[in-house]
């Protein structure tokens, strides 16, 4: 997201006579210079910081992520802190990305020069072991230096609450208030980073936390010791990112022996040199552990983003082949899983939660229905999922919350984590895989027999790019037609509903810029711009006998939504 318009020859001349520090910003400063486009494109706005703080390209200037950029966002988050009388200590983690490790440090400082305590991972960590670091310090706010899936130019800045969820939109409006206050070049108290640790105002995460996350993962096991007897082979690919040493550990405390990992994606790069977009929901990212994974003839291949939040899988057919299973069809399989699994262990809570987003399918409905659980629906975003568990722990209830997820590959078990947590569904994907070999079945079959019980039903997204300063303007402008006036049909479907997010008493949630369309045929269309990216997402539901049938109706609406958006 983009702040509001700066003057952005004002800024470039002020960032000239600037110490930079960076000697690959003063760099950059030189090749732009003479370039009023360019000049414009880095110092006419500024990055915006909302509920999932700040994202941006790595570079000099203020619409850039860069040490200045960081150390003033710091200084927002330390100001609101010590304004609210929250308690003065913050959880830093930081995953392989460019410069990530440089910023995780100009944090820590920032938030020593403030009296702010940190605690600091030493070496990269993922989303799920920050979030679990945050509760377990019982810290005011945790942040996580990350782009999360986004290709290498890019880093970001995660901001999480004292919950470990991410920050909720109005803490996320009171810090932006104070970044605002805080002058981008002079504004940011800091320190030397060994008189913090000096000081004692940095200390870094200590062992016992890093074990109790790894307990907290196992607690979540279904059926414990199933994978040390089934055999089970994988193929493991971190995609160059923070899933490394957790996601092998929890391989070795499963008893599961036979782990390939594929090596030129094993170890942190932020380069991303053989996956430009490192984003397991994309064919590109999983190419290198497919090939591995047909050559060991693995039973399944895993690969974890950069900050190991999302997990991607490929399952190996009959035939031999490999298919890629969607965000929708994972949750859906997990879902099923976890609840048979513990209803036949006798562990299923009273009264059992399920959390989903509204986008995602609505299959997980009808299964949540067959084993008694609870379906919540939230808005977009993982810490909608985080606050139910909120909701019931404010009532003594968070036992009964079984498992939350979202279509972008983000699932969540147990309640010890308040973010998507790759680790834990690493796990329990290995688990059910291994569960169902040891039974003669596998996940495609399990999955098979699903859509056969409760109708095939297919779920896609197509994205829409609007790239440059006017692109935001663009898309506001096709959110606000599509208010105006509800389309009456899409490929021949009358509209039945047109449900409007930004309308809570209609909704019972709160506020968002989304539309969701519900044709007479029980198909759904929902319109959603990216909070983090130039884009507007349309997501589809299609409903067939069979996969063919479900695509050739995801394919008509495809058609008949294009115009809209061109």
């Amino acid at each position: 997201m983009e702040g509001s318009m700066l003057d952005y020859k004002k800024e470039f001349e002020r960032w000239k006579k600037a110490d930079l520090l960076d000697f690959d910003l003063g760099r950059e400063l030189e090749l732009i210079s003479g370039n009023e486009e360019e000049i414009k494109e880095h110092f006419g706005r500024a990055l915006e910081f909302g509920t999932a703080g700040i994202r941006g390209t790595l570079g000099v200037g203020t619409n850039r992520m860069n040490l200045f950029v960081v150390r003033q966002a710091t200084e927002g988050l330390a100001r609101y802190i010590l304004e609210e009388g929250l308690e003065k200590l913050v959880a830093i983690s930081y995953d392989s990305r460019l410069k990530g490790w440089t910023f995780a440090k100009e944090v820590a400082c920032v938030l020593a020069a403030n009296g702010i305590t940190v605690r600091l991972y030493d070496a990269l960590m993922p989303v799920p072991a920050l979030s679990f670091a945050t509760r377990y310090y019982h810290c005011s706010a945790g942040i996580m230096l990350t782009a999360s899936h986004n290709p290498a130019v890019y880093n970001g800045y995660k901001a999480y609450g004292s919950d470990g969820c991410q920050m909720t939109d109005e803490a996320a409006g009171k810090v932006y208030e104070k970044i605002k206050e805080t002058d981008v070049l002079t504004g940011a108290k800091t320190m030397p980073f060994s008189l913090a640790v000096e000081k004692g105002l940095v200390q870094f995460v200590e062992e016992e936390c890093k074990e109790a996350f790894y307990r907290a993962v196992l607690s979540q096991s279904v059926h414990p010791g199933v994978c040390k007897e089934a055999g089970l082979s994988l193929v493991y690919t971190p995609l160059n990112g923070t899933g490394l040493e957790p996601v092998t550990r929890i391989f070795r405390e499963l008893g599961i022996s036979d782990v390939t990992i594929v090596p030129e994606q094993e170890y942190p790069n932020g380069y991303f040199t053989t996956c430009p977009y490192p984003n397991p929901e994309i064919l590109e990212a999983m190419e290198k552990g497919l090939a591995l994974a047909k050559e060991k003839n693995a039973d399944l291949l895993l690969a974890t983003d950069p900050d190991a939040d999302r997990v991607g899988i490929a399952m190996r057919t009959e035939e031999g082949n490999y298919e890629l299973v969607s965000g929708n069809e994972m949750g859906v399989l997990l879902l099923d899983y976890i609840a048979s699994g513990r209803k036949a262990e006798g562990t299923l809570p009273k009264n059992p939660i399920a959390v989903k987003s509204i986008v995602s399918t609505p299959l997980a409905d009808k299964v949540a229905e067959h084993y008694g659980v609870e379906m919540r629906h939230t808005l977009t975003g993982f810490k909608w999922i985080g606050e139910q568990i909120k909701f019931l722990e404010e009532k003594g209830e968070k036992e009964r919350f079984l498992f939350g997820f979202e279509e972008s590959y983000g699932y969540l078990s147990g309640t010890a984590v308040r973010d998507k947590d790759a680790v834990v569904a690493s796990m329990l994907i290995c688990e059910m895989a291994a569960y169902y070999r040891k039974n003669g079945s596998s996940i495609k079959e399990r999955l098979e027999e699903i859509y056969a019980e409760y109708g095939y039903y297919l779920n896609a997204v197509d994205s829409f790019s609007f790239p440059g300063l006017s692109g935001m303007d663009k898309m506001q402008g096709i959110m606000e037609g599509l208010r105006k006036d509800c389309p009456k049909e899409f490929a021949g479907n009358p509209v039945a509903e047109c449900v409007d997010y930004l309308d809570s008493a209609h909704t019972g949630l709160p506020k968002s810029n989304v539309l969701l369309y519900r044709l007479e045929n029980g198909e759904t269309v929902i319109v959603r711009p990216s909070g983090t990216e130039p884009k507007i997402k349309a997501y589809y539901t299609t409903l067939g006998k069979d996969k063919e049938q479900a695509r050739q109706e995801k394919e008509k609406l495809a058609k008949a939504l294009a115009p809209l958006f061109s």
